[in-house]
């Protein structure tokens, strides 16, 4: 089990999760921030720091947003596991249900 990143985070990036996470396994693209399923202890401190409400256990996610639980994991497809996500920082890309979502804005 993990937790997943959905579509209110796409083009906020506030990061409060980043500072929380005390394995690194939060990574960033270009427009989202998504969890490394494989890396997350499940320890859920990013979920309540989260300003937009955009981080979700598994079980969890409203349906409205259930396809971001694959698109957190086939964010790692070609990543692999990297060890923590600092080390990183921004990876210029994102999942191809982000990157085809029209700009998001605090209204959205």
């Amino acid at each position: 089990m993990t937790y997943v990143i959905a579509q209110p985070c796409v083009d906020v990036k506030d990061k409060a999760c980043v500072e929380e996470c005390p394995v690194d396994c939060i990574y960033e693209g270009e427009r989202s921030l998504y969890i490394h399923p494989d890396e997350c202890v499940d320890c859920g401190a990013c979920e309540p720091v989260c300003p937009v409400e955009a981080i979700y256990y598994e079980d969890d996610v409203p349906d409205e947003w259930s396809d971001y639980y694959k698109a957190n994991v086939e964010f790692f497809d070609d990543l692999g596991s990297p060890g923590g996500a600092a080390k990183l920082g921004n990876t210029h890309k994102d999942h191809p249900l982000v990157a085809a979502l029209p700009p998001q804005s605090a209204d959205s």
